[in-house]
């Protein structure tokens, strides 16, 4: 299933770090994966509030956390530029969702990078 979200399926997710050599395409596309999942989470589930956002968002920096080995890997690393990058896409797919409220550090609490 793909996100139904006009503004999801008209977004390019993580192009910074496409358009950045250090960061390889093919972890990147996890990345984007990962996004993706997200939204259809959100589709799927609809969260009422900021808490059942969270939740989900969560899940998803999960996600991340467990793709930083993938990275390194690679001889790359979940770094500054990319804790933004990412970080900034959790703030879209809240705000594209309805939630453009949403604190963009609680996005991501979760995350270890």
């Amino acid at each position: 299933m793909s996100p139904t979200n006009q503004r999801i399926a008209g977004h390019s997710f993580l192009e910074g770090m496409y358009d950045d050599d250090y960061f390889p395409d093919h972890v990147v596309d996890k990345g984007k994966a990962i996004l993706l999942r997200l939204c259809e989470r959100i589709e799927a589930e609809r969260p009422a509030d900021l808490a059942a956002l969270y939740a989900l968002t969560n899940a998803a920096t999960e996600e991340f956390n467990a793709l930083e080995a993938d990275f390194e890997a690679a001889d790359s690393e979940l770094e500054t530029v990319a804790r933004e990058l990412i970080g900034e896409e959790f703030w879209f797919v809240a705000s594209a969702y309805g939630f453009p409220e949403a604190d963009a550090e609680m996005l991501i609490a979760a995350r270890e990078w």
